[in-house]
């Protein structure tokens, strides 16, 4: 077991792990937060994104040795209640979700592309969110709620 700080949605945070520990486990685990989700453990559906110094990663994949330095932002403070990220919005608007539990990968994965670029095209939409599942069949309006988002957060920067 080794100890790892972690900066965690701006706070730092301490945590006993093995190295090879994914981040996820110690996420939900050891720290109590809930926003990823364990879905497939292979990297694969989304589930379990968090964004880590501006890129979306798999947080099910991801060994918490190789994180302790870098910067980490879970949907957990992302917005709040009575202010949402713009994304978080747009997803409440469009009403995007049927049962929720891929959403925290759909919104990460958002955040982190549209927060480097947000004048992007439906192709590049597409794009970012092509690696993400959804068993609920909910893609067509959560891609209304990321061109939604996409457009609310460029309107923001022309401000």
């Amino acid at each position: 077991m080794a100890r790892y700080i972690l900066n965690i949605n701006g706070e730092q945070r301490e945590v006993q792990a093995e190295p090879v520990m994914p981040l996820l486990y110690a996420l939900r685990g050891e720290l109590e937060l809930k926003g990823p989700k364990f879905g497939c453990g292979l990297g694969q559906c989304g589930a379990c994104t968090v964004i880590i110094d501006g890129a979306a990663i798999r947080s099910c994949v991801t060994p918490v040795s190789a994180i302790s330095a870098k910067s980490i932002r879970t949907i957990d403070k992302l917005g709040t209640e009575d202010a949402p990220h713009p994304v978080q919005k747009a997803f409440i608007e469009e009403q995007a979700t049927q049962c929720g539990y891929c959403t925290n990968g759909w919104i990460m994965t958002t955040v982190a592309a549209l927060e480097h670029n947000s004048d992007v095209s439906n192709q590049d939409i597409r794009e970012f969110l092509s690696g993400l599942k959804c068993r609920c069949g909910s893609h067509m309006s959560m891609l209304r709620a990321v061109r939604r988002a996409a457009d609310i957060m460029s309107e923001d920067n022309e401000s």
